[in-house]
């Protein structure tokens, strides 16, 4: 297997950046259209049409499969959104965020083996405060998730 370059590593990391903020923007944009105190489905739906306005990729409820015992289980957890194939979003409308909802992610990538991942929290006043960024420190050996 090839090594990349710090070149390539770093054109990854900034198309990374890119697709993060672009997807911050629409995010922040659907809440200013709509404000806290909504579904969480409703904030899905909103940024899923949001991004595809900006011409993004997105999959909405994306099937990760998980291994038990050595069985796959093809429906074991759903991602939120899928971006460009290399961005988990997790959406939330709580109270505050927690760190179960961190763990969540982190596991996310871990089993996709994806780079990075958003955690938006909808339910607050201004979304800069529901926003946290998390990325796949070490990549763990995963299912990839299956697209419906």
């Amino acid at each position: 297997m090839a090594e990349k370059s710090f070149e390539q590593g770093d054109q990854e990391v900034k198309v990374l950046n890119n697709l993060t903020e672009r997807v911050i923007g629409a995010a922040i944009e659907v809440h200013r259209q709509l404000g806290p105190g909504l579904l969480e489905s409703v904030y899905e739906a909103c940024l899923c049409s949001e991004l595809k306005s900006v011409g993004a990729q997105v999959q909405r409820q994306v099937a990760l499969p998980i291994t038990y015992k050595g069985m796959l289980i093809e429906e074991g957890l759903r991602l939120d959104l899928l971006v460009e194939g290399s961005l988990i979003v997790e959406l939330k409308a709580v109270e505050a965020l927690l760190p179960i909802h961190s763990a969540q992610v982190i596991t996310y990538l871990k089993l996709s083996k994806l780079p990075a991942g958003l955690l938006l929290n909808f339910n607050v006043t201004a979304l800069r405060q529901g926003i946290k960024r998390l990325y796949a420190s070490n990549a763990h050996r995963g299912v990839p998730p299956s697209t419906p």
